[in-house]
C-alpha cells in the first residue's frame, strides 16, 4: 500500500515538472493569491493600525478587500486551471487506455492538487508575512502615522487563509475528477482537437454586443449630474462587460470571415495561417480576449481614480473645509443671529490668532437660509411626505437649497449685481441644472431668476452630499426668510438659519490647531455667558481633520493598489496560457507547413501577424472602453470633492501609458513562448 501511494505522488510530481511550462505560472499564480489574502486579512487585523487614527477605516476596507480577493481567487483559479486541466486530458486519456482506471487517475490528480496547495500555502504564506510588515508601514506612511519595525504574525490570518484555500483546492479538484470521470478514454486522447470545427458568424449576437455597448457608451457620456451617475455607473458597467464578451466571442468570428473574404489580405503567407488557425477556435480565443479587455479595464479605472484621489487629497480637502479655520452658527430663530453676537465672534477669532501671533486672512462671512427640497417642474417641496416618497429614478430632483443675502455674494465675489425684490440670481453644483425661470417654494414664495452665476466660493456641506446645491442669492433676504417661514418651509424641519466665519491663518498645522481649541473654548464661554443665546456652533479645523480625510482616500488608494496588481497578473496569466495554449494546439500545424516549404522567417511573420492582430485588440479597447467611462468617473469623484478635471485626466492618460508599456513587454515575453513551441527553436 505505501508503495502504491509512492508511486501515486511520484507519477503526480513527475507530471508536475514534466508540465513545467504550464505550471509554474500557475503556481506563482497561487502563491500570489495566498500572499495576498494573507496581507489583506493582516492588515485587515492590524493592531499597530486600530491604535492610529484613521486605522479603523483602513483595516475596514482591508477586510473588504479581503472579501473581493475570495471571491476572485475562486473564480480566477477555476479559469486558469481549465488551461490546464485541457492540456492534461491528452496525458490522462493515455494512462487510461494504459490499463489505469478513473480511481487511479483520481489518486493522481488528488496528489497533484496537495502538491500544488502545499507549495502555494507555504509559500504564500511566508511570503505573506515577510511582506505583511512592509504593507503595514506604507499603509502607516500613508495615514502619517508613526512606525513601528517589530515583525509580528496574525495566527488567525493564517488559519482563515488556510481554510478558504483549502476550500478552493477542493473544489478545483472535485471539478476535474467530474470532467474526468464524464469523459471516455478516446475523449481524452482526442480533447485537444475538440472544438475545431469553424464557428459560423453569428451576426445577430455581433450587432447585439455593438449596440448594447453603443447604449453603455451614451449612458456615460450623456449623464449630466453625478447623483444619476451614481445610479447607472454599474448598469453601465453590467452593460460593457456583456457587450465586450459578445463583441469578442461573435464580432471577432465575423471579422475573421470579413477578412478571409478579402483576398489581397488572406492570400499571404504571413496572413493566411494566422487568420485560419484564429477563425478554427474564435470562439474560445474571443472569450480570452474579453476576459483580457476586462481585467485591463478594471486595472485602469481603479488606478487612475484611487491614485487621482490620494494626489489630489488636498484640493478635495479645501473643498470640503475652505478656510483653515471654518466656524458654521446656526440659529432657531433670525433674531438670535444679531449684528452683536457675530461681532463677538469675530473679535475673539482675532484675539486668539493675535495671542499665536497670527490674524486671519482670506476671512469667509456670509448668512444663508438652508434647506432640502424635491425640485419638480420649478417648485420646490419640503413636504415630509414629498421627500420620504421620491423614487429611484427622480433622485436627483432632491435638492439643497441656499438662500444668501446678494450683498454677501458680491462682497465675496467681488461683483456689482443688482436685483429687484423677488428677483433671484441662482448657481448650481455638481454640474447640475436648474432650468426654469422661476423659484418657488411649496407653491408659495416665488422668486424671478434674473441671470445665473458662473461661481461660489466652497462651504463644506455640497461636498458631503450626494445631492446638487441650488444656492439663491436674493436683495430681499429678511423678507424672503420670513416668507419661508410662512411658507412652511420651517415647520416642515428641512429648514436652519447659519452664519458662516472662516478664515485662513499663515502659521503651522501645530499653531492652527492651537487656535482652533482656543476658539472651541472662547465659544463655549460665550454661550456659557448668554451671548450667544439660541445659536449652536461647529467649528472645524483643516489641520484637525487632515488626519481623518486621509484615512478614506489613502485607504482607497492602497486598496486599489493591491487589487490593481492582483488584477494585472491576472491578466498577464490569461495572456501567457491563450499564447502557450494556442502554442501546442498550432504546433502540428506549423510543422506540416515547414515540411512544405515555409521558412521559419515566414513563420515568424505569421506570428508576428496573428498575436499583433488580436493580442493588441484588449488594450486597445480597453482604453476606448476608458475614454467613454471618463465623464462617468469624473462625476462620480465630484461626489468625493475632487474637482481637478485636468489632474483626474494627465493621471488617466499616465495610467495607459504605463500599462501600455507594461503590456508590450507582456506581448514581447509571450511571443516568445509561442513561437518557441510552434518553431521548436526559441530564435532562428
Amino acid at each position: 500500500m505505501m508503495k502504491k501511494r509512492g508511486f501515486y505522488r511520484k507519477l503526480a510530481w513527475t507530471g508536475i515538472r514534466k508540465n513545467s511550462k504550464l505550471y509554474t505560472p500557475y503556481l506563482l499564480t497561487c502563491i500570489g493569491m495566498v500572499m495576498m489574502s494573507y496581507i489583506m486579512s493582516f492588515l485587515g487585523g492590524s493592531p499597530v493600525l486600530e491604535s492610529m487614527a484613521g486605522g479603523e477605516v483602513m483595516r475596514s476596507l482591508m477586510n473588504m478587500g479581503y472579501g473581493i480577493m475570495t471571491v476572485f481567487s475562486v473564480i480566477f483559479l477555476f479559469y486558469t486551471n481549465s488551461f490546464l486541466i485541457r492540456r492534461r486530458k491528452k496525458e490522462f486519456g493515455l494512462y487510461n487506455v494504459l490499463g489505469m482506471g478513473k480511481g487511479n487517475l483520481a489518486l493522481v490528480l488528488l496528489w497533484e492538487d496537495l502538491i500544488v496547495a502545499a507549495i502555494s500555502l507555504g509559500i504564500g504564506l511566508a511570503a505573506g508575512i515577510l511582506l505583511s510588515k512592509s504593507a503595514e508601514l506604507a499603509m502607516v506612511k500613508i495615514l502619517h502615522g508613526a512606525a513601528d519595525f517589530s515583525l509580528s504574525v496574525a495566527p488567525d490570518s493564517i488559519l482563515k487563509v488556510l481554510t478558504q484555500f483549502a476550500v478552493i483546492f477542493g473544489l478545483i479538484l472535485a471539478n476535474t475528477l467530474r470532467q474526468i470521470q464524464m469523459t471516455n478514454p478516446i475523449e481524452l486522447l482526442h480533447s485537444e482537437n475538440a472544438g475545431e470545427k469553424p464557428p459560423k458568424a453569428n451576426w445577430f449576437l455581433a450587432l447585439l454586443g455593438a449596440a448594447i455597448l453603443g447604449m453603455a457608451y451614451y449612458l456615460a457620456v450623456t449623464i449630466e449630474d453625478p447623483v444619476s451617475a451614481l445610479i447607472w455607473f454599474f448598469v453601465a458597467v453590467v452593460m460593457v462587460i456583456a457587450a465586450t464578451y459578445l463583441l469578442f466571442i461573435a464580432g471577432s468570428v465575423a471579422v475573421c470571415r470579413l477578412l478571409q473574404k478579402n483576398k489581397k489580405y488572406y492570400y499571404k503567407t504571413s496572413h493566411f495561417v494566422s487568420v485560419s488557425s484564429m477563425t478554427y477556435r474564435m470562439k474560445r480565443n474571443g472569450a480570452g480576449l474579453a476576459s483580457i479587455c476586462i481585467l485591463c479595464t478594471m486595472v485602469l479605472v481603479m488606478l487612475s481614480s484611487t491614485v487621482c484621489l490620494y494626489i489630489g487629497a488636498e484640493d478635495s480637502m479645501r473643498v470640503r473645509y475652505p478656510r483653515n479655520i471654518n466656524l458654521d452658527l446656526s440659529a432657531e430663530s433670525a433674531e438670535a443671529l444679531n449684528q452683536e453676537s457675530m461681532e463677538s465672534v469675530r473679535a475673539l477669532a482675532a484675539q486668539c490668532a493675535a495671542a499665536e501671533g497670527t490674524a486671519p486672512e482670506n476671512v469667509t462671512d456670509y448668512r444663508s437660509a438652508e434647506f432640502g427640497g424635491l425640485i419638480q417642474n420649478g417648485n420646490i417641496s419640503t413636504d415630509p411626505e414629498d421627500m420620504n416618497s421620491f423614487q429611484v429614478d427622480n433622485y436627483s430632483d432632491l435638492w439643497q437649497i441656499f438662500v444668501i443675502p446678494l450683498e454677501d455674494y458680491n462682497r465675496l465675489m467681488g461683483k456689482q449685481v443688482s436685483l429687484d425684490p423677488g428677483e433671484t440670481l441662482i448657481y448650481t453644483t455638481k454640474e447640475a441644472a436648474y432650468e426654469a425661470d422661476t423659484v418657488t417654494v411649496n407653491g408659495g414664495v416665488s422668486l424671478n431668476v434674473a441671470g445665473r452665476a458662473e461661481d461660489f466660493i466652497e462651504n463644506g456641506v455640497d461636498v458631503m452630499q450626494v445631492m446638487p446645491s441650488l444656492y439663491l442669492f436674493v436683495p430681499d433676504y429678511d423678507q424672503v426668510v420670513a416668507s419661508l417661514f410662512s411658507s412652511g418651509v420651517w415647520e416642515s424641519g428641512q429648514m436652519g438659519l447659519h452664519w458662516i466665519y472662516a478664515f485662513d491663518l499663515d502659521s503651522s498645522d501645530e499653531v492652527q490647531i492651537r487656535i482652533y481649541d482656543a476658539v472651541g473654548n472662547g465659544l463655549t464661554q460665550l454661550q456659557s455667558s448668554g451671548s450667544l443665546n439660541g445659536v449652536s456652533v461647529q467649528c472645524e479645523s483643516v489641520a484637525q481633520e487632515r488626519q481623518s480625510f486621509y484615512e478614506l482616500y489613502g485607504s482607497l488608494f492602497f486598496l486599489g493598489i493591491l487589487l490593481g496588481i492582483v488584477f494585472l497578473f491576472a491578466a498577464v496569466l490569461i495572456i501567457y496560457y491563450k499564447q502557450i495554449s494556442e502554442g501546442y494546439e498550432d504546433q502540428s500545424r506549423f510543422e506540416i507547413m515547414q515540411k512544405v516549404g515555409m521558412t521559419k522567417r515566414e513563420i515568424r511573420k505569421s506570428i508576428n501577424s496573428q498575436v499583433l492582430t488580436v493580442f493588441f485588440l484588449p488594450l486597445v479597447t480597453a482604453g476606448i472602453h476608458l475614454a467613454f467611462a471618463f465623464p462617468l468617473i469624473r462625476k462620480l469623484l465630484i461626489l468625493f470633492g475632487l474637482m481637478n478635471t485636468r489632474l483626474l485626466i494627465l493621471v488617466t492618460l499616465g495610467c495607459y501609458l504605463v500599462f501600455a508599456l507594461f503590456y508590450v513587454l507582456v506581448y514581447r515575453g509571450t511571443s516568445r513562448a509561442y513561437y518557441s513551441i510552434v518553431s521548436g527553436a526559441a530564435r532562428e
